[in-house]
C-alpha cells in the first residue's frame, strides 16, 4: 500500500515539474493555458464553442485543444468557431498529463495564440490531480448534476480558480437549489468565484474569456486553500507581451 502511494506521489511530482516547465515556456511566448474540467455532459464543449466564437469576433488570438477517449466530435464542434483547434485522443487514458500536452503543442500551437483553452477528458476524478501548466483552472458543473457535486469531487472543486455553473436555463425544471450548491462550493473552496451561465440563453457567455484575459493581463487568480505550496501549478508566472 505504501509503495503504491509512493509511486503515485512520484508520478504527480514528475508531472508537476513538467507542468511548471510548460507554464514557463508558455509565459515566455506571451501565452497562458486555461484548463477546463467537468463531468461528461456538463455542456463544457457548447459553452467553449460560444467563448471561442466570441474571442474570434473580438479579435483575441486563441486556440483550443480538446481531449477525449475516442471520436473527434468535439474538435469538429469547436472548429465551427473558426479558431485553431486540435483533437487529442487518449486511447483510454482518463486524463491529460503535462508532458503529453507539451508534445501535442509542439509544432501546432500558433505563434500568435495568447490564450490556449484545454478541454480536458470528461471526468472529475483523474484530471483533478494533474497540473497541465495552466494559469487558470476552471471547473464546470451543470444544474442537472445536483447540488452536492462539489462535495463528491472535493479535489476537482477544491483546486479550481473559477467555477462555472452551466445549463442554468434548466434550473427550474430540475429544481436546482442554487444556494445549496454555492454553500457546498464554499465548503471545499472558500472564496472561489462562481459564475452562472447558459450557452442556450447567452447568460454570462464571455465570462470565461474575460477571466482568462484578466489573468493574461497579470491579474492574480484566486488561490484555493487546497493548493500546494510555492512552485505549484497555480503560481501564475509573469507573462511577457510581445
Amino acid at each position: 500500500m505504501c509503495r503504491t502511494v509512493d509511486l503515485q506521489q512520484a508520478v504527480l511530482a514528475r508531472n508537476d515539474d513538467s507542468a511548471q516547465e510548460l507554464r514557463t515556456e508558455l509565459a515566455a511566448r506571451g501565452t497562458i493555458a486555461v484548463n477546463l474540467l467537468s463531468s461528461p455532459g456538463s455542456g463544457k464543449t457548447e459553452l467553449l464553442e460560444r467563448e471561442l466564437a466570441l474571442a474570434r469576433e473580438r479579435g483575441v488570438p486563441v486556440a483550443a485543444l480538446t481531449a477525449d477517449l475516442a471520436t473527434e466530435n468535439d474538435a469538429l464542434r469547436l472548429g465551427r468557431s473558426g479558431v485553431p483547434v486540435k483533437q487529442v485522443l487518449t486511447d483510454g487514458l482518463c486524463h491529460l498529463e503535462a508532458v503529453m500536452l507539451r508534445g501535442h503543442l509542439d509544432g501546432w500551437l500558433p505563434e500568435e495564440a495568447r490564450l490556449l483553452f484545454v478541454e480536458n477528458v470528461g471526468n472529475l476524478v483523474c484530471p483533478a490531480s494533474y497540473d497541465l501548466g495552466e494559469s487558470l483552472r476552471v471547473v464546470l458543473a451543470s444544474v442537472t448534476e445536483g447540488e452536492d457535486k462539489p462535495l463528491k469531487y472535493p479535489t476537482a472543486f477544491g483546486l479550481a480558480n473559477l467555477v462555472l455553473v452551466t445549463k442554468t436555463d434548466l434550473a427550474a425544471a430540475v429544481d436546482f437549489d442554487q444556494a445549496a450548491f454555492l454553500a457546498n462550493v464554499r465548503r471545499v473552496n472558500p472564496g472561489v468565484e462562481v459564475v452562472l451561465t447558459s450557452a442556450r440563453t447567452g447568460l454570462a457567455v464571455g465570462a470565461l474569456l474575460d477571466r482568462a484575459l484578466a489573468v493574461l493581463a497579470g491579474e492574480p487568480v484566486h488561490r484555493p486553500v487546497m493548493a500546494r505550496p510555492a512552485g505549484h501549478a497555480h503560481q501564475v508566472p509573469l507573462v511577457e507581451h510581445s
